[in-house]
């Protein structure tokens, strides 16, 4: 952990109430930024990580109860943290869900719902950040894309072509900002341990017959050479670089964290 890289810098990390989000949060305030929240949760126990996180690193740490499928929400979300920190030196776009199902069968409602949080919101949110960091000649933007954002898999059509879509975004982003300083970078994990993929593994045991064990290597981890998840703190490390004068050079790039699937 680069102790202290980010100090004085000042994030917006959404979906960061758990999971990836969470782990990336941590992960900034660790480095010195102070960090806004957002996500979904139980407001005491959204109140703990938050009071946690802050105590820990000794920089201010907010929460945004913003809806990522609100664009006006999105909009305000940035302006609240503006005012609390004074800049949005870092945006991480990593809110999204998910859902399984045919493309002739899938409920226009969950398309619409997956493309306005797991893309649009991404659009909403850089459009709102970018002008400050114009302003001050620096910015960091990275989206977390997914594996799926560079490879398809079957049943999965809406979440696919948003990540494809993120990682167009990236790219197009990071080219009109390139002579300001801010760099714009999609992350493309393939599956991490979250505490929903906790879960998953156990539905899917329970429902094929399978130990968690062949759950993990026959079906999650099928497409994944090196047979392991990502770990959320490899993603949390990999962010804190992308903020670091030593990727000022790197924007526009997908970066696959997936243990060589998309090398295939």
């Amino acid at each position: 952990m680069m102790n202290g890289t980010l100090k004085g810098r000042s994030a917006v990390v959404t979906g960061s109430t758990s999971g990836i989000g969470l782990g990336i949060a941590r992960a900034l305030a660790a480095a010195g930024a102070n960090v806004m929240l957002n996500g979904l949760g139980e407001a005491r126990e959204i109140e703990t990580i938050r009071a946690e996180i802050e105590g820990l690193h000794d920089v201010k740490v907010r929460y945004s109860s913003a809806d990522m499928s609100q664009a006006a929400q999105v909009r305000d979300m940035i302006g609240q943290a503006e005012a609390e920190f004074g800049a949005v030196d870092i945006l991480v776009n990593n809110a999204g869900i998910q859902f399984v199902s045919p493309v002739e069968s899938f409920p226009e409602e969950k398309w619409d719902a997956i493309l306005a949080i797991n893309l649009s919101s991404n659009f909403h949110s850089i459009r709102a950040a970018l002008p400050g960091m114009r302003r001050r000649n620096w910015g960091r933007i990275i989206n977390v894309a997914s594996a799926h954002g560079l490879v398809a898999s079957p049943f999965k059509s809406a979440y696919v072509a948003a990540k494809h879509g993120v990682v167009g975004l990236t790219k197009a982003v990071a080219l009109e900002a390139a002579e300001s300083s801010v760099t714009c970078n999609a992350i493309c994990p393939a599956y991490v341990r979250t505490p929903l993929v906790e879960d998953q593994i156990r539905d899917q045991a329970r429902a094929h017959g399978m130990s968690e064990e062949d759950v993990v290597r026959e079906v999650m981890l099928a497409a994944q050479p090196n047979k392991r998840f990502v770990e959320i703190d490899e993603l949390g490390e990999l962010a804190v670089f992308l903020c670091s004068p030593a990727a000022s050079s790197i924007t526009g790039v997908a970066l696959p964290v997936d243990g060589g699937w998309t090398a295939k």
